[in-house]
């Protein structure tokens, strides 16, 4: 994928730090550290999961380098956050326009390291580009309030003013558009950002990062380090003990979100934390079960199943339970396994073989405790490579099986029949997470019940793809906190300061 870019310079392999590409401060310690006897390690590889080969090797980042970054967005912070909202709103839009015009590359890219279909990838880069367009025309609409007079002859007023400096950690599932909706909404607000990409899809986010420095961003403005699996705890943790680093925006896992927590309290930071997910999916008796195999495709599928708002789980009730099932294993049976090189392909590889052994462990435990294969139920064995996994129906699943209580993030979706509304209301908030949930209806009464009753911070109602710009996401529980997209994703990334102005009189 990455021979056939038209802009090779989109392939970027070192840090950008103050307006510089450079390689990590490991490299320079090289010679060093091979007279002592120890490995520098200063790059990393970046490898197709489609078929394991290396495709490019970055750099492997230690605290040193996320200090340098966090010097240069330090610097920058004091002109950035007095520039006008509308210089900030045309340097964002210009980096939106740049992002549009190299979209078939940055799928490509995509493509390459994160191994979805093409057709996905340019999905992406689109809908990554619309938070990057929603922000800068937002950063226009950043409003105060002036409080009615309590007491003659005062005024009070109150300001919305950036946090600072902002960490910026994203996942390998949407490396680009992970990545456009946390720097997009910080750098309208004012602030300066230092961000790490996840190991296994850096080149997705560099690329991104070079389009924003053509589109002429300040020195220092937005920085960007990346670092192996076992060197970005030190990256990280220097961010975390950092006091000029004044906001976390994390997605990932649970446990990670509550490290950084954990961590970031000693200097208080803001934090924005898009964590697990276990999603529901109910499918009740008044249904229209063709629209509800439509959305659980769409919503299940996407990305091999790789997404935090995936459905984990499908409930379907007992008088309809038979048909959908037939409906769903028809359409899942027909969907085209194979890597993103091939048009074809609707399920691309997994991103390793970490997943994979987790989605094989799910199914074999579900069979083992009653669960019956429809389709697939195996792993694929391609001539690419090792990395897929059969897009699989099962039915009879129970709360007792590891992919009831686990999130599997993988094409697998398990169907659990019940029979009655509070069963099944119970059974899906039976969960510490609670990011999204799905459920088909035609009763206007059951939609609202229902809706209000799920303990999820995004509901799906006859619909299966949740996503936009202009809504709020984010969950509840375990799931995290704080909301990225809308205009409350920008007030995650300003303080609210209240001026009292007295004898006026």
């Amino acid at each position: 994928m990455l021979t056939t870019l038209t802009h090779r310079d989109l392939l970027r392999q070192q840090n950008f730090i103050d307006q510089q590409w450079r390689d990590s401060r490991r490299d320079s310690r090289r010679d060093s550290r091979r007279d002592s006897g120890r490995d520098s390690n200063a790059r990393f590889e970046v490898t197709d999961p489609s078929t394991g080969k290396v495709i490019a090797h970055v750099p492997d980042s230690d605290a040193a380098d996320a200090r340098d970054a966090t010097d240069a967005a330090a610097a920058a912070f004091p002109e950035w956050s007095r520039r006008t909202a509308r210089e900030r709103a045309q340097l964002i839009k210009r980096w939106h326009a740049l992002i549009l015009a190299h979209d078939q590359d940055l799928a490509r890219i995509i493509s390459a390291e994160q191994g979805k279909p093409l057709y996905e990838s340019l999905g992406e880069v689109r809908y990554g580009a619309s938070y990057v367009e929603w922000f800068a025309e937002e950063a226009t609409r950043i409003c105060g309030d002036v409080i009615a007079e309590a007491v003659p002859g005062r005024k009070m007023i109150v300001l919305k003013e950036p946090v600072g400096v902002v960490a910026a950690i994203t996942p390998w599932n949407f490396p680009l558009a992970m990545i456009a909706r946390k720097i997009a909404p910080a750098l309208a607000a004012g602030c300066t950002v230092v961000c790490k990409p996840a190991e296994d899809t850096p080149l997705t986010a560099l690329a991104l990062v070079y389009l924003a420095e053509q589109a002429g961003l300040p020195p220092g403005v937005l920085n960007i380090v990346t670092a192996s699996r076992a060197q970005t705890p030190a990256v990280v943790d220097a961010w975390l003990a950092d006091s000029r680093v004044r906001k976390i925006t994390f997605t990932g896992s649970t446990p990670v979100g509550k490290h950084l927590a954990r961590e970031s309290a000693g200097t208080l930071k803001k934090l924005s934390l898009e964590l697990g997910g276990n999603a529901p999916f109910i499918v009740f008796d008044d249904a229209d079960l063709d629209a509800a195999v439509e959305g659980l495709m769409a919503a299940k599928f996407r990305n091999g199943g790789q997404t935090c708002v995936c459905p984990n789980r499908v409930y379907v009730q007992a008088g309809v339970h038979d048909v959908f099932v037939g409906k769903l294993a028809k359409r899942v049976a027909a969907l085209r396994v194979g890597p993103a090189s091939e048009e074809t392909s609707q399920i691309g590889p997994m991103i390793n073989a970490r997943a994979v052994a987790k989605i094989d462990r799910h199914v074999r435990d579900a069979l083992e405790k009653g669960a019956h294969v429809v389709v697939g139920g195996e792993r694929v064995r391609t001539e690419d490579g090792p990395h897929y996994y059969a897009p699989t129906v099962l039915t009879r699943a129970t709360p007792a099986m590891a992919l009831a209580g686990e999130e599997t993030f993988g094409p697998v979706a398990p169907i659990f029949c019940f029979k009655h509304e509070d069963e099944v209301i119970r059974d899906a908030n039976d969960t510490p997470f609670g990011l999204a949930a799905y459920f088909y209806s035609n009763d206007v009464r059951r939609i609202w019940r229902v809706a209000q009753a799920l303990e999820t911070g995004i509901v799906g109602i006859n619909e299966g793809a949740l996503a936009s710009e202009a809504a709020p996401f984010g969950g509840v529980k375990e799931s995290g906190y704080g909301r990225e997209g809308s205009r409350h994703g920008l007030d995650d990334y300003m303080h609210t300061k209240y001026l009292c102005q007295g004898q006026l009189n």
